[in-house]
């Protein structure tokens, strides 16, 4: 009953309602560790008897559960029932189990049910009375498969993208810039672009504008799926030919991909932190993404920046950056929380705000500047080359910081470095007592 009750206890501790330190939540699977952890051997001893031929096969049967157990709850229940009543199904067995289980030779009684009762009253409650984090945000559109939980939340310009919780973008002109900024400084006219990481699409809708042919690589199913929730023109552009949306992972798509593109734009998720996020920042990343460049065609490299108390990592990108292309040059985001890296193995030219938006076509023109801060496209484009830093700036930042490799992931060894900073500590514990107040 206490495995049962362990199974939901999660849906108590990510109540958004309760004001938990954000990274505790993850010992909520601890108590039901334990708890497995301790049945699985108490049970297969009972099975087994002394007998190793009955315990192996009871180990074989666990070694099964425990391959298919993922599969089916990833892959059936999860996108079929939501977090919420898979958790209830995996604890329904474990709370009839409990309620028909009793030491040999004690009879049933009301006296000797009161405590699997009450656990088995309490593991209900609990599916029924907390609330899941999408509703937190109204309005809302929640898609779940087999990759994520993606909630697509608010309206107007305040829609945001959430996968698994965690915001990914929102409706900026940022994401316009990753599309029309490479290809502006391009020095012919674009052909094909590829943008990996889909988001909310505004950077695919951007390529479109320039009346090329625009395939976007996106990992999550359901992401794709949210287009039309940010984008009243989505299902317009999904029809277009020059409209290619792929459901894959952004590297193991160009790795079996014959295709080259004029220009390539990475939009990894956030955190930077995060391994899958890593992947899109790596030298060996970069190596096959050359392969997929035309002769002259352009990479850009969008990196997130905010307040980074961890400079090691954008120095370990923009080390790894320069180990791969022999010409890179780096803007300010036009809202100043991120850097755009321009690479390419030919030079980039020197052109003035003017001169970029004499490049663009009128759809482009108008995307460009559709959500400001500009009202003309020069504008627009002066914002960002006005910010232009130094490659080696950034990576002065941090000399000693590595080139991001497969085997050398710097972006993922973080923790010592950040809590070494006392200006970042002092964050933390600001942002603590501010949500234990409220």
């Amino acid at each position: 009953m206490l495995l049962a009750l362990s199974v939901v206890l999660p849906l108590l501790i990510c109540d958004p309602r309760l004001p938990i330190v954000y990274f505790l939540r993850s010992f909520s699977i601890l108590p039901f560790s334990f708890i497995v952890g301790w049945i699985t051997p108490m049970v297969l001893d009972h099975y087994a008897q002394g007998d190793p031929d009955r315990a192996g096969f009871g180990y074989a049967i666990n070694v099964a559960g425990c391959v298919l157990g993922p599969l089916v709850a990833g892959f059936l229940l999860l996108p079929w029932m939501g977090e919420r009543y898979t958790l209830l199904a995996c604890a329904i067995p474990w709370i009839v189990v409990g309620l028909r289980t009793r030491p040999p030779g004690v009879a049933l009684s009301l006296s000797g049910m009161w405590k699997p009762v009450t656990a088995s009253i309490v593991a209900l409650l609990l599916v029924v009375v907390t609330d899941d984090y999408e509703t937190r945000f109204f309005p809302r559109e929640v898609h779940r498969d087999s990759t994520a939980t993606v909630t697509a939340v608010g309206s107007g310009m305040s829609k945001q993208l959430l996968v698994n919780g965690i915001g990914m973008t929102g409706l900026t002109p940022i994401t316009k810039m990753i599309a029309h900024l490479p290809l502006a400084y391009l020095q012919r006219p674009p052909q094909d672009a590829l943008v990996i990481c889909f988001g909310m699409g505004t950077t695919h809708r951007s390529m479109l504008s320039w009346g090329i042919s625009s395939t976007a690589v996106e990992l999550v199913p359901s992401v794709v799926s949210m287009f039309s929730y940010f984008h009243s023109d989505a299902e317009q552009l999904e029809r277009s030919s020059n409209s290619h949306i792929v459901v894959n992972d952004g590297r193991f798509f160009l790795e079996r991909s014959p295709a080259q593109y004029d220009v390539i734009v990475l939009d990894p998720p956030p955190p930077v932190e995060a391994a899958a996020s890593g992947l899109l920042y790596l030298k060996e990343f970069y190596a096959i993404a050359k392969q997929h460049l035309r002769p002259g065609g352009i990479l850009q490299q969008w990196y997130p920046a905010g307040v980074d108390y961890d400079a090691a990592i954008p120095a370990s990108v923009a080390r790894a950056l320069k180990e791969s292309f022999p010409y890179v040059r780096v803007f300010h985001s036009i809202e100043h929380s991120g850097f755009h890296f321009l690479v390419s193995d030919t030079p980039i030219p020197v052109y003035s705000p003017a001169t970029l938006a004499s490049h663009l076509p009128p759809k482009a023109v108008a995307d460009l500047v559709e959500w400001g801060p500009a009202s003309s496209a020069e504008d627009q484009f002066g914002r960002v080359v006005a910010q232009e830093v130094s490659l080696d700036d950034v990576i002065a930042s941090a000399p000693q910081a590595p080139a991001l490799k497969d085997d050398l992931p710097v972006n993922e060894y973080y923790l010592l470095r950040r809590l070494a900073d006392p200006a970042y500590r002092e964050l933390k514990w600001r942002h603590l007592l501010a949500r234990v107040r409220r």
